[in-house]
């Protein structure tokens, strides 16, 4: 019977995997889609990972120009193609670039660990029909920014880790997820200086996101990865630290950090430590005849014995003890000699 139907929690939602293949893009195409809020998830109750809800397929699918809009909305060009969409040279697409007019999406690293810029293909067109910018496209490079190029300008890495933050800031749920978004952007050193309570900055390392992986952990692409993800400017550091001191006065409110409860840590009483303990039963007798230098030595019970003096026995003479008399024989020898000499 209709009514006796039990409703699935998969019935009602889907993995990313599933949910991909469903909207008919590759799963790099999807987690960018997500990235970008084109596509949006719910957690999942069992804390199995975030999930698509059928009513948000049912909406992407039932857009105008499904699936080639989505597809288009998520496709991403380099250098090359990008500057042959705006149709300019590479060079001066690589200048607009690190001055921060067009900003990248997305990186990934090559076989030379170069780091290679993705730019969306929908902003780089919008960005060129903006009759605003034909003087950037076509003529000469203003010469303030020359100068910023010539000093070594690059904003390409902060422009990409804004937009990050950007998506972890969406995807954050309580005000300690918020915090942990912020704090994926600074170095733990900075971190340690704010959050200086080691209980509540263990906490707060549970919420903080792990870098875009890029080869194995603990590897130079992993390393460069981890460097790009970490804010350098003096600016940009200020105002992130400002941001996650106030986000972590809403999270200390919302729901302090745990720590280790009174029974963990109360000391045991002092009585309890100097308690006598109970004295031993007394062993059983051996059945089975033992060493004699194996078995201990019982003495009885009564006053202590005096030990007997090691040494020879006393003599059995009355009178004191004295000199010890010579030899007869040395007193004659010695009479004789005095008669002689007399």
């Amino acid at each position: 019977m209709a009514g006796n139907t039990i409703t699935k929690p998969s019935d009602l939602s889907c993995t990313p995997s599933r949910a991909a293949r469903e909207l008919g893009l590759k799963r790099g195409e999807f987690d960018l889609a997500v990235h970008l809020g084109r596509i949006r998830t719910a957690p999942d109750e069992g804390g199995g990972g975030r999930r698509v809800t059928r009513a948000e397929i049912d909406r992407l699918r039932s857009a105008d120009g499904f699936p080639d809009t989505l597809l288009e909305s998520v496709r991403t060009v380099g250098t090359t193609d990008g500057a042959a969409l705006m149709e300019v040279t590479s060079a001066r697409f690589t200048r607009l670039a690190r001055l921060g007019l067009v900003v990248p999406v997305k990186f990934y690293l090559n076989r030379y660990r170069a780091v290679v810029w993705l730019y969306l293909a929908e902003e780089l067109r919008q960005f060129a029909a903006d009759k605003n910018h034909t003087a950037l496209l076509n003529g000469r490079t203003p010469e303030g920014m020359r100068d910023q190029l010539q000093e070594g300008l690059d904003l390409r890495p902060r422009n990409w880790r804004g937009r990050h933050l950007g998506f972890l800031l969406r995807q954050a749920g309580d005000p300690w997820e918020h915090a942990g978004a912020l704090a994926a952007l600074l170095d733990p050193v900075q971190v340690a200086e704010i959050v200086q309570d080691p209980y509540e900055r263990a906490y707060l390392n549970r919420f903080r996101p792990d870098p875009p992986a890029h080869g194995a952990p603990g590897s130079p692409a992993a390393h460069l990865a981890e460097r790009i993800m970490t804010a350098e400017d003096p600016d940009e550091i200020s105002w992130l630290r400002a941001d996650l001191t106030l986000v972590l006065d809403e999270a200390r409110s919302h729901r302090p950090a745990p720590r280790p409860t009174a029974e963990l840590t109360a000391p045991r009483p002092t009585a309890e430590l100097t308690a006598p303990r109970p004295a031993a039963e007394p062993a059983a007798p051996r059945t089975t005849a033992e060493p004699a230098a194996s078995r201990p030595t019982v003495h009885p019970v009564g006053p202590p014995r005096i030990p007997e003096p090691v040494g020879p026995p006393p003599s059995l003479s009355e009178h004191p003890p004295g000199p010890t008399p010579e030899p007869a024989r040395s007193r004659g020898m010695l009479g004789w000699l005095r008669r002689r000499s007399a």
